[in-house]
């Protein structure tokens, strides 16, 4: 596969708990994103963040807590990414998906390392 030049970025931003049918919602939508054939995913876990409800959580150790913020980032064509959006509906209870337009410089798969 090779995409390069202008796609999209989709960027999930939810809580390390948050569950989608018995799992994590973050490795839930990694999965349906590689079933719904898109170039890849990355999860990426914060160490402070808070949300739509001002709690702080963060992974200081005096203050321990649960539920760390969880970034999903998601990039492919424009048509991909749009035909995914409503499966990230489906799937998100609560958080905030954003989408924003990105140059892809190089993206190849495949055997040829040039």
């Amino acid at each position: 596969m090779k995409l390069e030049g202008e796609a999209k970025l989709v960027r999930v931003f939810i809580g390390e708990f948050d569950q989608w049918q018995g799992r994590p919602l973050f490795e839930a939508i990694v999965m349906e994103a590689k079933k719904a054939g898109l170039a890849g995913a990355t999860v990426f876990k914060g160490f402070m963040g808070f949300g739509g409800h001002s709690l702080i959580h963060t992974a200081k150790i005096l203050q321990l807590s649960e539920d760390l913020p969880i970034l999903v980032e998601i990039v492919d064509t424009e048509e991909k990414i749009q035909a995914f959006l409503p499966t990230l509906d489906a799937m998100i209870q609560e958080g905030l998906v954003t989408l924003e337009k990105v140059e892809v410089i190089r993206y190849r798969t495949g055997s040829s390392q040039g």
